[in-house]
């Protein structure tokens, strides 16, 4: 079942509604306001700010344009995309898509633990590996919008695979996250979030 969704969405990502092309050259000119939290190249030197450098350029206008219209509601961003238009937003996703991604390190203590749940998932709770959207050098499916977590800060990730749990962010595609968010427990969260840090 899960590998005809992850098949159907997959679909759906490639064949979707054609977007305005980013400009990453007008787009670099755009990203003071963004840079404050996330770093001028994308790499947000706090760890409850997601890095946005080499971020796949389509899940990055998606959410932003989502945020823009508070269907993904980020309190931290509350206003701050208004004065932006479509071709904006859509030209500072294609400015950190080309930026490079900083790497983390994977603790050692959660090394074993978060390469298992990344790589094979858990059958026997259907939680599905994480490779099958996310590739397994951890970066994504662009042209499905599936979002690249390779050096992704570790509390970022957990973060949000709470908050797809408990249903608080529900912009994920046909529920998938929050249905393996859901199957998943505090410390498979941590592993699997510590080990995409340092994931390349």
């Amino acid at each position: 079942m899960n590998k005809l969704l992850i098949s159907l969405l997959v679909s759906i990502g490639i064949t979707g509604v054609a977007q305005a092309a980013g400009n990453a050259a007008d787009g670099k000119a755009k990203i003071a306001v963004c840079a404050a939290c996330h770093g001028a190249d994308g790499n947000s030197a706090l760890a409850n700010f997601p890095k946005l450098a080499g971020q796949n350029e389509k899940y990055l206008l998606k959410q932003l344009k989502e945020i823009k219209a508070n269907t993904r509601p980020v309190v931290e961003m509350t206003g701050l995309l208004n004065g932006f238009n479509d071709q904006d937003l859509a030209d500072i996703a294609a400015y950190f898509a080309k930026q490079n991604v900083v790497l983390g390190q994977v603790p050692k203590d959660q090394l074993e633990a978060g390469q298992t749940l990344y790589r094979t998932g858990v059958a026997s709770k259907g939680i599905a590996a994480c490779t099958a959207c996310h590739s397994p050098n951890g970066l994504g499916n662009g042209s499905a919008g599936f979002p690249a977590l390779s050096g992704q800060h570790a509390a970022y990730v957990e973060s949000q695979l709470k908050k797809f749990r408990t249903g608080d962010r529900a912009n994920d595609p046909g529920n998938m996250m929050r249905d393996i968010a859901g199957k998943m427990s505090d410390a498979e969260i941590k592993a699997v979030a510590a080990y995409v840090q340092g994931l390349h």
